[in-house]
């Protein structure tokens, strides 16, 4: 049974990447068309309406046709590298328990972006533009802190991961703010005919 898991590890592990790679791409994006799709509603009514409308068929485009098989594709061929361990024969290292809580995170958060496609569909989304905006970074976080964890597979280096990661966000969340700021000055500038 080894054998026949050893025999497919390399390919597994390219489809992995491929599948992670393209999962990360359809988290980003979801939470982009969110965002786009509660700012339509200070549009006004037409424009709202055919707004909304395909950004919901792009929505669900997006999180059936790619995020959701790409998810699929990582857990699967994620699972097939772990044979071996599942069956005993290699040791459980630390850097892959806790890649495998960060999973279990990133899973948490890409049912909860589907819930928020619900709420958009059902109009009974309660999120703002600017929640989105910071939702949105939740995934680059868990980017970060996997591919820390799976590259240098030591605690002493994941520990200097994480401690980058937390440096990174609050980077991150001092970035939103400032463009929140900027935003809000170039809307105040065209309101009063203040425009260079």
């Amino acid at each position: 049974m080894e054998q026949f898991f050893a025999a497919g590890y390399y390919h597994a592990k390219a489809l992995h990447v491929i599948g992670f790679v393209s999962w990360f791409a359809g988290l980003f994006y979801i939470a982009r068309l969110y965002i786009y799709d509660v700012e339509a509603e200070q549009r006004e009514p037409e424009a709202q309406r055919v707004l909304q409308e395909q950004l919901r068929v792009m929505q669900r485009r997006l999180w059936y046709g790619i995020t959701w098989p790409a998810m699929i594709l990582t857990f699967v061929c994620g699972w097939w590298m772990l044979a071996p361990r599942l069956l005993g024969s290699m040791p459980w290292e630390t850097w892959l328990l806790i890649k495998l809580g960060l999973l279990s995170g990133l899973l948490g958060y890409h049912l909860l972006c589907g819930r928020i496609r619900k709420q958009l569909v059902a109009g009974t989304c309660r999120w703002t533009s600017q929640g989105l905006r910071m939702w949105n970074e939740v995934a680059t976080l868990f980017l970060v802190a996997i591919v820390f964890d799976a590259v240098l597979k030591t605690m002493g280096n994941v520990l200097w991961g994480v401690a980058g990661l937390v440096v990174f966000a609050v980077v991150l969340m001092i970035a939103i703010r400032v463009y929140r700021r900027v935003r809000e000055g170039r809307a105040s500038d065209a309101a009063t005919g203040n425009v260079t």
